[in-house]
């Protein structure tokens, strides 16, 4: 609204500098108008002031802004963002005209630098998305047509409501008062209630509502209840002023008796301190939503709800909170009965600029998302006093915009579909066999998989979520002992309400199987003593095998995500002792069961027989003439530690052979150097050392022909002589 008086009379405080001798005497000037709401003389004054302060400069800005002078309210606001006393609804304040100015994009960075000084603001957190969002509204388009009306005059026509078959608005035409009085504001008369008679979407024929109820200041907007014989509307206090020198708001009602309107009645929460206006009565009379700077609420003006009694006394004011309410203004509520719906105007929520009409599902007493419907309804000026009617089809709203007539201006709109102000996604979680599943815990996330709300589902297994637009949503409900489930839904479409059912399967209890076997034969072993080590609890069990050489463990107390690490110490009399160690990440949901067969393999042993065939030991090499140990012999060596570990009174004679190739004496000495040099690498590795010794037994026991001693000359292979190269762990005792 150019020449707002709805948001100055629902004050917002600008804050006027303290008189003092250093103030230029035309900046008192300016100071004084202002506070008088006389906005052109204090530009007149402000302007021609030199060396303003930044509190002047703040008041000739909104002094600009007031009088509809947005471009010299830019300009002014530009001209002291870099003085060091700046704050941050300076910058709120300038992103705010630079919409009002059609500058989108320059907007955008300020809102952004606002946010990051108060990113606790509710108006912070609305435009927190702003960048992209405020396309989305530029676009918005279809749904909506609108036209000016023919009853509106150069001057403030708005704030429509439905009376019966008629529309009741407020306006500032001049009427048939006998003395002529100016709001200091806009050099206007002040506000009036009118009536007008509706006829094609046209009002027509208006008049003044009733001469007893407007008096010589503002009147309206007016609402009514119980088929238009209840009548609730803002007028001015006419009794006195607040200790700051303003007339606030007050609601008054009236009812229609015999031909006649009664003697105005005041609310009970009228205050010379505080205003409240901007009333809307539910049709029995007995609710009312409102609109005031009452102490307490978020800032700026917030909408209440109040109720009465049994009694038909009005109870305690109810703040609708911060998912309506900002530090900004919300006003001129509306509530759709029929649809749960509650319309309003703020200027604290992302929009396109000024004021904006919004709208809050209200289903079941539950806030749902905010709706900004975006451009024709909404525009870069004041939008505002949204009203619908019974069908939900047709109705009215105000707007200061460009193509007005006048001030204010009231235009009728059309919608060319029902609105969708939110979609639902709603389903049911049951098990395989058909069995709903209460307290299902359901995760709905975006496209981009941001969780954005979850839910547990009813006895009857049911779940419902609030989702706006058109876009695919993921589900994931989770229970335990159960796998989940996940499922994609998109709300393309005309539909309001998407179902998605869940299904989640009962999963078998979690535990691990395990057989012990014969390597050579692959029949079980029974009677094999196992060690089990839960290593991520800490927990040592001991069992033995019966006759089928298995056995089971739960593993209830894992879930997914858990790192499973268990380790078996097999032992059997007769067999080669074994560590097994079974490490598995449990990262399959849907698919604890840990079922599947460990089969473990233990290898018979008999005395004299190579324990480094049982093992896979890898050739052992030393460096030429040489018998040091190294690197790649201890990593072999190492096998045979851990075996006789696991095998305490096992006894070992490590054998070291050569080829024919050099003298028996030297092959002798060699190979004896050699045994024992990794016989000692085991002994310093293992319980009991003695149990392990070292033999070189040269070229004296050759595994095939290959001999080459004195006139015998060799004709092997390479590969021949290798084979006679060797180490031989023989297994002397068990």
């Amino acid at each position: 609204m150019k020449n707002s008086l709805i948001v100055t009379a629902l004050a917002l405080s600008f804050g006027l500098q303290a008189l003092n001798a250093q103030v230029a005497p035309k900046e008192k000037k300016g100071d004084r108008f202002f506070a008088q709401y006389s906005f052109a003389k204090a530009i007149e004054y402000y302007a021609a002031a030199d060396g303003l302060s930044i509190q002047a400069q703040r008041n000739l800005a909104e002094a600009y802004k007031n009088v509809g002078n947005y471009r010299k309210s830019e300009e002014t606001y530009a001209g002291f963002l870099n003085h060091p006393e700046v704050n941050a609804e300076d910058f709120y304040k300038y992103a705010c005209i630079l919409q009002l100015n059609g500058k989108y994009a320059e907007s955008k960075s300020w809102f952004e630098r606002f946010r990051q000084l108060k990113p606790d603001d509710l108006r912070a957190q609305s435009h927190a998305d702003y960048p992209t969002r405020i396309d989305e509204l530029l676009k918005s388009g279809g749904n909506f047509t609108i036209r000016n009306l023919d009853v509106n005059t150069e001057n403030q026509d708005f704030g429509p409501a439905f009376f019966n078959e008629k529309v009741v608005f407020a306006s500032t035409r001049e009427g048939l008062k006998s003395i002529k009085r100016s709001y200091n504001w806009n050099q206007k008369p002040f506000l009036d209630i009118y009536v007008a008679d509706v006829k094609d979407g046209q009002l027509v024929n208006p008049v003044n509502f009733s001469r007893t109820l407007n008096k010589k200041m503002h009147e309206g907007p007016a609402c009514f209840a119980k088929q238009g014989t209840v009548m609730a509307f803002t007028r001015n206090n006419y009794t006195g002023k607040s200790e700051d020198g303003v007339v606030k708001l007050e609601i008054f009602f009236s009812t229609f008796k015999d031909s006649l309107w009664s003697k105005e009645e005041a609310f009970v929460l009228n205050n010379k301190e505080y205003s409240v206006g901007h009333p809307w009565l539910s049709e029995d009379g007995n609710t009312m939503i409102f609109a005031s700077d009452m102490p307490g609420g978020f800032g700026g003006s917030d909408l209440y709800r109040i109720a009465k009694d049994a009694q038909g006394v009005w109870g305690k004011p109810e703040n609708l909170g911060n998912k309506v309410n900002t530090e900004g203004n919300e006003m001129f509520p509306f509530y759709d009965t029929k649809d749960e719906l509650l319309f309003f105007a703020s200027n604290g929520h992302l929009g396109l600029g000024g004021l904006d009409v919004y709208c809050m599902p209200m289903r079941g007493g539950n806030q749902g998302k905010l709706v900004n419907f975006g451009t024709p309804l909404n525009s870069q000026y004041d939008d505002f006093a949204f009203i619908l009617d019974k069908e939900g089809r047709k109705g009215y709203f105000s707007s200061n915009r460009a193509d007005g007539k006048g001030d204010d201006d009231i235009y009728a709109f059309d919608m060319l579909k029902p609105l969708q102000f939110s979609k639902f996604i709603k389903g049911t979680a049951k098990d395989k066999d058909g069995n709903v599943l209460a307290n299902v815990q359901v995760v709905l996330t975006d496209a981009n998989g941001k969780e954005l709300a979850r839910v547990t589902t009813t006895e009857n297994g049911q779940y419902k979520f609030e989702v706006e637009g058109e876009s695919t949503f993921h589900l994931q409900g989770t229970l335990p002992t159960y796998s989940e489930d996940k499922s994609d839904v998109s709300t393309v479409g005309e539909a309001s309400e998407f179902n998605a059912d869940l299904t989640l399967a009962k999963e078998p209890e979690l535990y691990l199987y395990c057989q012990v076997k014969d390597r050579a034969t692959g029949e079980p072993i029974e009677g094999a003593s196992i060690r089990y080590t839960n290593m991520r609890l800490g927990q040592v069990d001991s069992l033995n095998t019966p006759s089928t050489g298995d056995f089971t463990k739960s593993l209830k107390e894992y879930k997914v995500g858990d790192s499973l690490s268990i380790q078996l110490l097999l032992e059997k009399p007769g067999y080669l002792a074994k560590t097994y160690t079974y490490t598995k990440v449990l990262d399959h949901p849907g698919r604890h069961d840990m079922s599947q067969e460990l089969s473990i393999a233990l290898d018979k042993i008999d005395i004299g027989a190579d324990l480094s065939k049982l093992i896979n030991i890898n050739p052992i090499y030393f460096d030429l003439n040489k018998f040091s140990i190294r690197k790649d012999a201890a990593v072999e060596l190492d096998k045979i530690v851990k075996v006789m570990n696991e095998n305490p009174s096992m006894v070992i004679e490590l054998g070291s052979h050569t080829d024919c190739r050099g003298s028996i004496a030297s092959n002798e000495k060699l190979s004896d150097n050699r045994a024992k040099a990794s016989a000692a690498y085991i002994k310093e590795k293992i319980s009991n050392p003695d149990r392990i010794y070292g033999k070189g037994y040269g070229e004296s026991k050759l595994k095939n022909g290959c001999a080459c001693e004195g006139a015998v000359k060799s004709t092997c292979t390479e590969e021949e002589h290798q084979q006679n190269r060797r180490t031989e762990f023989i297994i002397k005792k068990m």
